[in-house]
């Protein structure tokens, strides 16, 4: 159950290099081209199957990355322009169980992605060695979290979830 949970490990944060950061900042351009890749052909049984037992479906991952990258951006701003800014915690849970994600297709994230990651990645090339330091406070986890470790949690956050999605397909011979 743990891999299917986590099936590139868990997040691990790195130290800065620039080769670290040329890899992360590839990983957030390129999620919403790999995450459309890894959803091609599925019809709509197959994007309404759990990526797990007592997961969340195909449609939901979809939905939820889009949520959670949107999150990111503004997470990314507000930690660029304040100074240690207190950002808004969510219940992922319960967002996915709203009726934008119960009710659209998963083309509208996809294409909120898209769009959403070009904007970030502008960000994210412009950042000096300096403003990596910044932090944003977590009032969940009751912790200072730099930049640097928001930028590597959410290049993961991509991977993970598309290698649900994909490690779910070979699973299925879909």
């Amino acid at each position: 159950m743990e891999d299917l949970r986590y099936p590139i490990g868990k997040f691990e944060p790195q130290p800065f290099t620039d080769i670290q950061l040329e890899e992360w900042i590839l990983d957030i351009k390129y999620l919403p081209n790999l995450l459309e890749n890894a959803l091609l052909n599925l019809d709509e049984h197959q994007l309404e199957t759990p990526y797990r037992p007592d997961g969340w479906t195909v449609k939901e991952v979809v939905h939820h990355v889009a949520d959670s990258h949107m999150n990111a951006y503004i997470r990314f701003k507000l930690g660029l322009t304040e100074i240690n800014p207190a950002i808004k915690p969510y219940d992922e849970a319960a967002w996915a169980l709203l009726s934008d994600t119960k009710n659209l297709p998963i083309n509208i994230s996809l294409t909120l992605l898209f769009a959403l990651h070009t904007r970030w990645v502008e960000i994210l090339k412009h950042i000096s060695k300096a403003e990596w330091d910044r932090t944003v406070y977590h009032p969940g986890q009751k912790k200072e979290i730099t930049l640097w470790n928001l930028l590597g949690l959410y290049s993961w956050h991509g991977r993970h979830h598309t290698m649900h999605i994909t490690n779910l397909r070979e699973r299925n011979n879909w």
